[in-house]
């Protein structure tokens, strides 16, 4: 599999979406195996799918290779760069600039309810929010309203899966709202 990584780099990996989606997750970008495999939180220990599970929003826990069956849930993936890298820090600030205007036009096209970034640091790159927490934003992109959660890469030690599936369920009852 390693040289199938090294050919997955600068990879673009296609988005899963749909008009009218209840959330679309904006990831950072793909990381190799995810381009590799063709399945968005695709790695192996990558808590993605798990906390979405745990989150409420999957009746029952899916895996990468189910991603096709997000849009019946009301969902949806894109990334804020669409090259795949080793790691998001192979990202320019130029590059997370450039996917806030992307992940606008998304939402301009798409008119999810939701959009919901994964991971806080590439969120305050990408729109200039230094001081951004986790959680609901002030802002709108287009007419969707903007969450910040976590980045469920198993890197992220901050974030455990419980606390994990706690921010996405708060996520979820937020569409409730």
């Amino acid at each position: 599999m390693r040289h199938d990584l090294a050919a997955a780099r600068d990879k673009l990996l296609p988005d899963v979406l749909a008009p009218g989606l209840d959330v679309v997750f904006c990831g950072i970008n793909p990381g190799l195996y995810s381009a590799a495999t063709g399945h968005h939180f695709g790695r192996p220990g990558n808590r993605f799918w798990p906390a979405l599970h745990l989150g409420g929003f999957t009746p029952t826990l899916l895996s990468p290779a189910d991603q096709d069956q997000l849009p019946a849930h009301g969902l949806g993936i894109t990334n804020l760069v669409p090259r795949a890298t080793a790691r998001a820090d192979e990202l320019t600030d130029a590059e997370l600039r450039a996917g806030a205007k992307r992940l606008t036009a998304v939402a301009e096209r798409y008119r999810p309810t939701m959009i919901a970034v994964v991971g806080v640091t590439a969120y305050r790159t990408a729109f200039g929010r230094k001081k951004a927490a986790i959680g609901p934003q002030d802002e709108l992109i287009a007419d969707s309203r903007l969450w910040v959660l976590p980045n469920p890469s198993g890197l992220n030690a901050h974030y455990q899966l419980p606390a994990l599936g706690d921010a996405f369920a708060e996520l979820r009852a937020a569409l409730d709202r």
